[in-house]
């Protein structure tokens, strides 16, 4: 089966962006993309992987430990 490929609305709507951003990830090439005659579009696995490697996991502590 064929990647689903998004529109640039549909990635500043998954993001919780405007259009603008996506835009920005494209002409800086930071995401993947793909050209469809004069459109672009942007593959899921691409936004997925770019959603994965631009998140920050909390930092555990040690219960009964404090950090100053």
């Amino acid at each position: 089966m064929a990647e689903r490929l998004l529109t640039i609305p549909e990635v500043a709507e998954r993001l919780g962006t405007t259009p603008r951003f996506p835009r920005r990830l494209i002409a800086e090439r930071r995401i993947t993309f793909v050209h469809v005659g004069r459109h672009v579009r942007i593959p899921e696995p691409a936004l997925d992987e770019f959603i994965a490697s631009n998140t920050t996991h909390p930092i555990r502590r040690r219960h009964g430990r404090q950090v100053a």
